[in-house]
């Protein structure tokens, strides 16, 4: 199974697409979309959509998973990270593909064991449960990887509780 994790945002959106073969994860491609200040912000989110479809279309995802927003202090800030991923997740339907939504608690969990987990533990714990050389950068990058582990661990736990899990 492929998936692709989000990290929504209007300057940067990070993304990373993993496969699940049995219990290993496997990186496929991850990086990020970013988009420039000063532009006009009807233009950034169409760049990020469209750049989302391409990304879709290029690596073909059965599933996708995505941070939940949650509110910060910067309303502003919280209203334009809201609109990317609404053009986000309708990139991700408009493909005909589900979107399961974690909260930044839920992905630590899930990636580090602990709800509170430091931003760097989770960024270590995304490299060694990928193999990877160094931690992804932008920081963005490795939170969209840690949402599609996430998101693959989820899947595990789903597919136990449908009778559907192949070890």
């Amino acid at each position: 199974m492929r998936i692709l994790g989000i990290d929504p945002g209007i300057a940067i959106v990070g993304f990373g697409f993993i496969d699940k073969v049995g219990s290993r994860l496997v990186p496929v491609q991850y990086g990020s979309i970013q988009t420039e200040a000063h532009t006009d912000p009807g233009t950034r989110l169409k760049d990020v959509y469209d750049s989302m479809v391409h990304l879709i279309e290029k690596y073909k995802p059965d599933t996708v998973g995505m941070e939940k927003l949650f509110f910060n202090r910067n309303v502003t800030t919280a209203l334009t990270v809201g609109e990317a991923r609404g053009v986000l997740m309708l990139a991700a339907v408009q493909k005909g593909l589900p979107v399961g939504e974690y909260t930044p608690m839920q992905v630590k969990q899930a990636i580090a064991g602990y709800g509170k987990a430091e931003k760097k533990q989770v960024q270590e714990m995304v490299r060694r449960y990928l193999n990877l050389a160094a931690v992804p950068k932008p920081d963005d990058v490795a939170d969209a990887l840690a949402i599609a582990i996430c998101h693959a661990h989820s899947h595990t736990l789903l597919d136990k509780i449908n009778g559907v899990y192949k070890p």
